[in-house]
């Protein structure tokens, strides 16, 4: 299973792709970010954001995406603006027949570190340790492929191919998948 995991955001939005190989062995295949230039309109950094990663989904074939839901956030403005960002990524992944999942942060961070509120620098190095990479990347990208890791964890449960909109939940975690 190759996974597209996807960290949203308005301006920085951070991409990794993990596969899982034989025996469960994670391997990392590539990771990034789309960094939309603030002078840009919201339209054109949304345009851009929605054409780069349908430039990856297609370059590499993911077979699901796992996308970083919306956390609660104190600025209006910025969570309606980050609400936007996925909602083209979530099209853009549709749009290409990717079945998409959705994990909360905490969740995420539960998979990778096994504590739901690590920090981005522990995430970041777990990440390293899971995919056996080494060297500094970006916080973004990390929690992109931290995503990636968290729906192969999730998978390996045998919570894949729970149906469109349904809901699993249990006490370690907590898993929506959209899409069909």
């Amino acid at each position: 299973m190759k996974v597209l995991g996807i960290d949203p955001g308005s301006l920085i939005t951070g991409y990794g792709i993990v596969l899982k190989g034989s025996r469960g062995r994670l391997i990392h295949l590539c990771d990034g970010e789309v960094r939309a230039a603030p002078s840009l309109p919201l339209p054109e950094r949304l345009l851009y954001i929605s054409r780069t990663i349908e430039r990856v989904i297609e370059e590499n074939r993911p077979d699901v995406v796992a996308i970083e839901s919306i956390f609660f956030a104190k600025n209006v403005r910025s969570a309606i603006m980050l609400g936007q960002a996925r909602g083209v990524l979530l099209l853009s992944a549709a749009s290409k027949g990717l079945r998409i999942f959705e994990y909360d942060p905490r969740s995420i961070k539960l998979a990778v570190t096994g504590y739901g509120n690590a920090t981005k620098d522990q995430v970041q190095k777990m990440v390293n340790m899971l995919l056996k990479t080494t060297g500094t990347r970006r916080p973004d990208a990390s929690d992109a492929l931290a995503a990636a890791i968290c729906h192969i964890n999730h998978s390996a449960k045998g919570m894949e191919g729970i149906g469109a909109g349904s809901h699993k939940r249990s006490a370690r975690t907590s898993l929506r998948i959209l899409g069909s």
